[in-house]
Order: structure tokens, then C-alpha cells, then sequence
């Protein structure tokens, strides 16, 4: 029993895993932060290269 006891009291991995989950938590982050921005940058090219393809028409 006292085997058992002292792995279900050993505690010495948990900071590991602790640092392991707020490093994923902060990897999501910044995947869907970098999608949502890379959707902005990706409409504001498209509306630059619309305005410019219809100014390059009407020239």
C-alpha cells in the first residue's frame, strides 16, 4: 500500500504538465489570432487590388 500511496502523493510531474497545457492554451491562441487576422489583411488586399484593377480600366 505504501508504493501506492507515495506515487498518488508524488507530485513532481505536475509542474511539467502544467507548463505543457498553458503552452498549448497559449499555441490556440495565437493560431486562431493569426487566422482571424490573416482573413483582415486577406479582405483589405482584395479591396486594394479591386480599387486599383477599377482605376487601371477607367485610365
Amino acid at each position: 500500500m505504501k508504493p501506492i500511496k507515495a506515487v498518488l502523493q508524488d507530485e513532481t510531474g505536475a509542474t511539467a504538465i502544467e507548463y505543457g497545457l498553458i503552452a498549448a492554451l497559449i499555441a490556440i491562441l495565437l493560431i486562431v489570432s493569426l487566422r482571424v487576422v490573416s482573413n483582415q489583411v486577406q479582405s483589405t488586399f482584395n479591396t486594394i487590388g479591386s480599387k486599383l484593377s477599377s482605376v487601371n480600366t477607367t485610365v
